[in-house]
């Protein structure tokens, strides 16, 4: 049975009655750890994409530099990419031309925040950022639909009014104006432990149109409650960069300490390196492509 294209896979996430999770990767190897989990989706998160090239979330990796790590991304796997394209990196024409070079790259969607370019992580001072002119971005939603080559290509509006203070009603103006525009679907955010001013969005939006969730600061608000309340898709936002993180500070730490590599606990042998890079595949193609 033939697989159906990522952007069919992206969209039936989205839109099925059964919840759907997207897990966290920030290159080619993390996309692959990704799928072999089992997930069904990545999300391609700003967060831990600019980490990983040692640069702060606040649009300092221009957006070619994050589009050539996506493409590693999809090339390493066969699962769907929603990227995490911030602001879209300046005005519709910009948003217009990234939605281009998406589907070029096999990326099955990409996520708009309505703020400013260039943003700022919404966990850092995320009630004093400003918030993009509820026109303007819901112009930037049109023209990525317009732009949109394959009908199937997702494009999720972030509304960021409850973390930068404006409350319900203006979030739910903003995703209202945001689906009338196009968006498959309003991502909703909040920084709030409880996850309460997220359940209270959901009981308001009643279903206009399909919800996500980032539910990385309120961790403890059970994935069932939030799809008993309306939300289909959820993002495991930056679990993966976070845990390599942690783990490369201690090893590097140890080996510092000691002078030596020898006890490392919880290494993989370098041979699971190769085996998740594909190597045998390599090593069978020139067999069969080498002479002799």
């Amino acid at each position: 049975m033939t697989k159906p294209n990522k952007t069919t896979q992206l969209r039936e996430m989205i839109t099925r009655p059964q919840q759907a999770f997207l897990m966290e990767a920030h290159s080619g190897l993390s996309a692959r750890i990704v799928e072999e989990a089992g997930f069904e989706g990545i999300w391609a998160s700003g967060l831990s994409i600019s980490a990983s090239l040692g640069v702060r979330d606040a649009n300092e990796a221009s957006w070619t530099q994050v589009l050539d790590t996506v493409e590693y991304m999809a090339d390493a796997s066969s699962l769907p990419i929603l990227l995490d394209g911030d602001t879209g990196y300046g005005n519709f024409n910009n948003v217009r031309r990234l939605v281009t070079k998406l589907e070029q790259r096999g990326v099955a969607g990409v996520c708009l925040e309505d703020k400013l370019f260039p943003k700022t992580n919404s966990f850092i001072d995320g009630n004093a950022q400003p918030l993009a002119d509820i026109d303007e971005f819901s112009g930037k939603i049109r023209a990525a639909k317009d732009t949109q080559n394959d009908p199937d290509f997702c494009v999720v509006a972030r509304v960021e009014a409850l973390i930068a203070g404006h409350g319900l009603d203006a979030a739910l103006e903003r995703g209202q104006a945001y689906a009338d525009a196009g968006a498959d679907a309003i991502l909703i955010h909040s920084a709030l432990n409880t996850g309460e001013d997220i359940l209270e969005f959901c009981e308001h939006w009643a279903g206009r149109a399909p919800l996500v969730a980032v539910p990385t600061k309120y961790p403890t608000v059970p994935a069932a409650r939030l799809h008993d309340a309306g939300v289909g898709l959820l993002i495991w936002a930056n679990h993966l960069v976070r845990a390599s993180v942690a783990a490369m500070q201690q090893t590097a730490a140890r080996i510092h300490s000691n002078v030596s590599i020898d006890g490392l606990p919880d290494l993989v042998d370098v041979d699971e390196i190769f085996r998740i890079q594909n190597a045998a595949e390599l090593k069978e193609a020139e067999r069969r492509y080498l002479p002799g």
